[in-house]
């Protein structure tokens, strides 16, 4: 298997001569799908449980006919084209199902994690003005609990059993023909709204990122230049539901390559050494995860796994540690590929088997970008200038790119400047062109007139060998303007101490110039996170400031 041929051999001819071709009226359930349920035989997915051990399967035919049976039950509800809903439902074979269903007749659907809360699901029922919610009995009173103080929420079906006054999913799903009548439908043009993202809102409240029906298309270059992905491929991409890292991973790139997709669905959270088995057990041939992902995998005995089937592994999220990489090569013979793109965009940047690795870079831009590093006009840097990451959105529009931040004029006046994209990510490209990291600009700190990066300082935590987490933030300080604080969580082989902590800023001390040192660390057992997994600096922020108001207020 790893001796296959990739799919892109020549960086710079396929970059050069490549055209996106979108046709005017195109639908993903329909034109991807079922395109390939004529081979009645096609492997489409692999659903594993929480042990590891039991798996369900289903082939493209099947999620054909099970997308037309819940297109159907939609129908019957009188559920039409361009209804919101919102889709709650955790790593299960529904949640394909339902997404195909409504994909198939037009109405939006609003991935959502399960992991959200009460409030959670109000704001993005109510931004959204959803009609339907579906989701599991486990979930059915985060939605009970707010569903009086959203009035547009009319309808309400239910995965896994049943609830008075909630559909029950089973039950219609058995009396629902898996024919779709061609006359229900209304056809879906590329430009027509496709489904809602929520953004991971680890600054401010979640905006609404609309994608079209010609953003899965786009989707092919993230799955056959990013991932490699051929038809022959088992794919597995750990990515909640609720993320778009799904639609990078485990939806619309891949089966429009032909490949299958495999998915756990884990009860209790991440465990290594059941994904270690997985991958083993079903033969797995390319991986995507997260640094914190594969942080985890490595603290593993990697050569005690027959992972012989696997040929290609990648990364996106966070940037990669040197530590990662060495121990993911040592164990799996395998270099880890990292990549670049948001809720608002498809794959933007990459490294290629065909190029060199540059490790610590987010790469090249992917065919059908132009990538640039701007400043606040859209200039562009020269080499090794500092700058936004933004995306050419003139004379063409890349399709993979948002139509819009719904309902929010402000944020678009802020993303969309003149000619560009501004992603909201700082970064710089070297001399040949490969991108490099810096951080979320509105994470910046500023440190006696200096700019620090928190992710500078994080990188430098994370490969001191107790470390496992570490989060950077700044805390007012009137002579510095802000001064460095950091959270750690450490490895189980490690216990935190004061101690500890002294020889860990030591330690930064003898690798970073002194203003980019920490003057503070404190150990937590976790850190605050979204639903996505990115670290909420900005609610560790908010501890520090109340503390701070705490003790300054007089008794």
């Amino acid at each position: 298997m790893r001796d296959l041929p990739p799919n892109l051999t020549d960086y710079e001819k396929t970059y050069r001569e490549f055209k996106w071709e979108i046709p005017e009226y195109y639908n993903f359930g329909f034109d991807g799908i079922d395109r390939w349920a004529e081979d009645r035989t096609k492997l489409a997915l692999i659903s594993v449980d929480d042990t590891g051990l039991h798996a369900v399967r289903h082939t493209f035919y099947d999620l054909m006919r099970l997308s037309n049976q819940f297109a159907n039950v939609l129908l019957k509800m009188g559920i039409k084209k361009g209804d919101r809903v919102l889709l709650m439902l955790p790593r299960i074979p529904e949640w394909y199902v339902a997404m195909m269903g409504m994909i198939k007749l037009g109405v939006i659907p609003m991935p959502t994690s399960v992991l959200v809360t009460a409030e959670d699901v109000k704001f993005r029922v109510n931004q959204a003005e959803a009609i339907l919610a579906i989701t599991t009995l486990e979930e059915v009173t985060k939605v009970a609990e707010v569903q009086h103080e959203c009035p547009s929420l009319k309808h309400f079906i239910v995965v896994g059993g049943r609830c008075h006054g909630w559909t029950e999913y089973e039950g219609v799903m058995n009396g629902s023909s898996a024919k779709l009548d061609p006359k229900a439908v209304e056809r879906t043009k590329s430009r027509d709204p496709l489904l809602i993202f929520f953004t991971s809102g680890t600054e401010s409240y979640p905006k609404m990122v609309l994608h079209t029906h010609a953003y899965p298309l786009a989707h092919i270059v993230t799955a056959k230049f990013v991932d490699d992905l051929r038809p022959t491929d088992l794919h597995m991409a750990v990515a909640d539901t609720g993320w778009a890292k799904t639609a990078f991973g485990k939806l619309f790139g891949q089966w429009i390559c032909g490949a299958a997709v495999l998915q756990r669905n884990p009860i209790g959270g991440f465990n290594p050494k059941i994904s270690l088995g997985v991958i083993e057990r079903f033969g797995v041939t390319t991986f995507c995860a997260s640094p914190s992902v594969y942080r985890m995998l490595i603290q593993e005995d990697l050569r005690s796994y027959d992972l012989e089937n696997l040929r290609f592994s990648l990364c996106a999220g966070e940037p990669l540690t040197p530590e990662i990489v060495k121990a993911w090569k040592e164990g799996t013979g395998l270099d880890l590929y990292e990549f670049y793109g948001q809720s608002e965009t498809v794959a933007l940047l990459a490294n290629f088997r065909c190029k060199p690795i540059k490790y610590g870079s987010i790469g090249l831009p992917t065919p059908g970008h132009t990538m640039a590093v701007v400043d606040e006009e859209g200039r562009e840097m020269p080499p090794l200038g500092e700058g936004y990451v933004a995306l050419k959105i003139k004379p063409e529009r890349p399709p993979g790119l948002m139509l819009e931040y719904w309902k929010n004029p402000q944020a678009m006046a802020k993303a969309f400047r003149g000619d560009w994209y501004f992603t909201g990510d700082k970064a710089y490209r070297d001399e040949e062109g490969y991108f490099w990291f810096i951080g979320r600009d509105k994470e910046i700190l500023k440190i006696a007139g200096q700019s620090v990066a928190p992710l500078e300082v994080e990188k430098v935590l994370l490969e001191h060998p107790a470390v496992m987490e570490a989060a950077i933030i700044g805390i007012p300080d009137e002579k510095l303007g802000e001064r460095i604080k950091a959270f750690v969580t450490v490895k189980s082989s490690y216990q935190a101490s004061e101690d500890l902590g002294r020889k860990i800023l030591r330690w930064l001390n003898e690798k970073l110039e002194p203003q980019k040192c920490p003057s503070e660390l404190q150990f937590l057992r976790e850190l605050p996170k979204t639903t996505t997994g990115k670290i909420r600096r900005a609610e560790l922020k908010s501890r520090e400031m109340e503390k701070k108001n705490h003790r300054s207020t007089p008794i």
